[in-house]
């Protein structure tokens, strides 16, 4: 087993972790405390090729692999909650979808634009009365004529209120559950859609929202694949995003380890560096061991995916454990920071509400702890 990273890998880890010092790090907080949208910083992202690591060349990526992708993930993870989702809503939601399920048609008419950051995209699953179970979404495409017409609500879907286009699935035979789900590409300026913004705790700089279809017509050839083929595409559309999910955990729980570290060697209390104190050190002990569990699980992962090996399982283990050593390290940073780390003068205070987000997205730690247990007694093996 080589544990190296290739120098084609390292000089994409250091472009990616130039650019999030550079270019985001010095940002970011005033762009939270604005709650604005940084487009810009997006399209450059997409212009050093960011999005495109498992996007053939001949649709604008690079195809340099899922490890490539992990590595860039973790980079601007450190420095911007925010600024990690694009990676799910461009590069694995729509593109990476339709890489591996859509038309040649729909391929060369979306992805060349998401890669450059010409246009936005958002995937909606998620609805009032359906979020893990997905076989109970209730919006739905009834086929008129040569088109779809749409109707239903979906709810929290990131960047759902300035994408340009929208990877929903829906229902077009509610009487088949998960086997009558669909999943369709379209124009999110379409006549009958209409997104109103949620309020949120952290991620203040990626517009999250309520999509809502009002006899929304759409072409037929919107559909990806075939009716009823919406659920193995979904489930394939989570994967993609759990390891990216799971990156961007990894890389702010390391911003929360360096913080803390640079803190307990300068802070003093009772003529000493706090960071002698045994209670801080094993806090610091604890944050070390999560961030480097969670490196090799993700790398592993990743890995995984560019030999082709179906991975379900390793997925839903990296992304649940580096969503929890996230969570973690941003209590203990807390603590160890004390009133600072409520302060929004440090960082700290953003990576604690930031961090929330990743034990609930793509799959809560319940779901993916359901997965890995069931695998485990044999009930449902998640790599079948």
């Amino acid at each position: 087993m080589d544990f190296q990273l290739s120098e084609d890998h390292r000089a994409i880890q250091r472009m990616a972790e130039e650019f999030a010092q550079n270019e985001i790090a010095p940002v970011i907080d005033g762009y939270e405390k604005a709650h604005r949208f940084p487009r810009e910083l997006i399209k450059k992202m997409a212009e050093l090729g960011f999005f495109g690591c498992v996007i053939p060349e001949r649709y604008g990526g690079s195809n340099t692999g899922y490890l490539s992708h992990a590595l860039v993930v973790e980079a601007v993870g450190k420095v911007s909650g925010s600024l990690r989702i694009p990676f799910n809503t461009i590069a694995f939601g729509p593109a990476a979808t339709l890489n591996l399920w859509g038309s040649e048609e729909q391929k060369r008419r979306y992805i060349p634009g998401l890669m450059k950051g010409e246009i936005l995209g958002c995937f909606a699953i998620t609805e009032p009365n359906a979020g893990s179970d997905v076989a109970a979404i209730a919006t739905t495409a009834k086929v008129q004529g040569d088109q779809y017409v749409l109707n239903g609500t979906k709810t929290w879907a990131t960047y759902g209120s300035v994408a340009d286009v929208i990877l929903v699935y829906v229902s077009t035979d509610r009487a088949q559950k998960a086997r009558g789900l669909s999943a369709f590409i379209i124009n999110a300026h379409l006549p009958g859609i209409s997104t109103k913004d949620i309020d949120k705790m952290g991620v203040h700089s990626a517009p999250t929202g309520e999509i809502v279809f009002a006899d929304c017509r759409v072409p037929q050839d919107s559909l990806i694949g075939q009716e009823g083929e919406g659920f193995k595409i979904c489930m394939s559309t989570l994967d993609n995003t759990r390891l990216t999910t799971a990156a961007g955990a990894l890389g702010m729980a390391r911003a929360c380890l360096e913080a803390s570290v640079k803190y307990a060697m300068e802070r003093e209390q009772f003529s000493q560096k706090i960071g002698v104190f045994q209670m801080n050190q094993e806090k610091i002990a604890d944050m070390m061991l999560g961030v480097e569990a969670a490196r090799w699980l993700i790398y592993r992962c990743a890995w995984q995916k560019d030999q082709g090996i179906r991975n379900s399982l390793e997925t839903a283990i990296a992304k649940c454990f580096a969503a929890e050593a996230a969570v973690k390290a941003s209590g203990w940073a807390m603590q160890i920071l004390g009133a600072y780390g409520y302060s929004t003068e440090y960082p700290v205070e953003r990576y604690y509400r930031d961090a929330k987000l990743y034990q609930i997205i793509e799959g809560s730690s319940n779901i993916l702890k359901t997965i890995i247990a069931q695998d485990a007694l044999n009930i449902r093996k998640a790599n079948r």
